[in-house]
């Protein structure tokens, strides 16, 4: 028996502070800040952002900066990062900032971390760093779990003030060898459900089979993540697909990724045809339909991949839809009582 099937499904939230088409930065800030109270009151258990630098379409950049302004806006929920690019930082900077978050919010603060580097050159250059920064990521995350736990501290003489002493929960997000760094280093792995499956279920096994049990964990955890699309029917849930689609459509015959547009104008746009395979090879691989029908769905996923908990990392231009579609799936799992919520 899987450890899906033993519970309820853990529903959590990610969200990327996606810019719409012609908005300020920092009303898709406020907007996740403003997702995060409706959430919170919607029963999920956890709501992340991530890390982007240059991008136009993603307002965040500073996910430990954003997390700070989610917890003070929230009570119970729990705030976290996926996830904090470790390549990009010195370990112990990064250990102070979310040592400042766990002192201020104890007991809710989540430390996702990936192993990517800047997208393009003239980000890395910026950052200072190489493209094979994440080379030693396996190196960095030891040292980032050491300034929390006093061991970096035996040898350096240093200490990270306030992290050394606090418990704060390192989860591994899985690109290239990220799966076997967490089963390594004995943390939880979050990994994408990609529209091809068997790489992931393979990397989940394989994370499952070389776990060592380590001091933040004493077996494995995995949590799914995915875009989960819901509304009254099947063809207006698939239709809240279409902008972020036709961003990573765009991002990859143009190479730059855009705000999001409504999912009118994009369905009328003239695409190329090189536009036209990339959109339609983006909208597939999906959860999508009615509250049943994307409920039926998930549960087959997460039965196939034995998760533990599923990250939804959905983005749609209208944000009272979005808000919805996660409205309609907390019901579907008997998150809550079906009352409306608003932005």
């Amino acid at each position: 028996m899987t450890s899906a099937s033993k519970q309820p499904i853990r529903l959590s939230v990610l969200d990327r502070s996606r810019t719409r088409r012609g908005e300020e930065p920092a009303e898709a800030l406020r907007a996740t800040v403003a997702l995060a109270r409706e959430v919170e009151r919607l029963g999920y258990h956890r709501i992340w952002v991530s890390e982007h630098h240059g991008v136009p379409g993603v307002a965040g950049s500073a996910p430990t900066v954003l997390a700070a302004a989610i917890a003070s806006a929230t009570s119970r929920i729990r705030v976290g990062t996926g996830g904090v690019m470790l390549p990009n930082h010195q370990p112990m900077v990064v250990a102070e900032q979310f040592g400042v978050l766990a002192a201020l919010f104890p007991g809710r603060i989540d430390m996702g971390l990936g192993r990517s580097v800047g997208f393009t050159d003239g980000v890395r250059r910026a950052l200072g760093r190489e493209k094979d920064a994440a080379d030693d990521f396996g190196a960095q995350l030891a040292e980032l779990i050491g300034w929390f736990d006093g061991t970096q501290q035996a040898h350096r003489g240093v200490h990270a003030r306030p992290a050394e002493g606090l418990r704060v929960p390192a989860y591994v997000l899985a690109t290239g060898e990220g799966a076997d760094l967490a089963a390594e280093a004995g943390l939880p792995l979050v990994i994408a459900a990609p529209r091809g499956e068997d790489r992931m279920l393979a990397a989940v096994d394989r994370y499952r089979e070389r776990f060592r049990p380590s001091a933040q964990a004493s077996e494995p955890y995995v949590i799914v993540s995915g875009t989960v699309a819901v509304a009254a029917t099947a063809e207006r849930a698939r239709e809240l697909l279409v902008p972020e689609a036709w961003a990573g459509a765009y991002s990859r015959t143009h190479g730059e990724f855009p705000p999001l547009a409504p999912a009118a104008e994009v369905r009328a746009l003239e695409m190329s045809a090189r536009e036209r395979a990339a959109f339609e090879q983006s909208m597939k691989g999906h959860i999508s339909g009615t509250p049943e029908q994307a409920a039926g769905q998930l549960r087959a996923l997460v039965e196939r991949t034995g998760a533990d908990e599923f990250l939804l990392a959905t983005s749609t231009y209208d944000r009272a839809e979005l808000l919805d579609s996660h409205r309609l799936l907390a019901e579907a799992f008997g998150q809550v009582d079906g009352a409306s919520a608003s932005m």
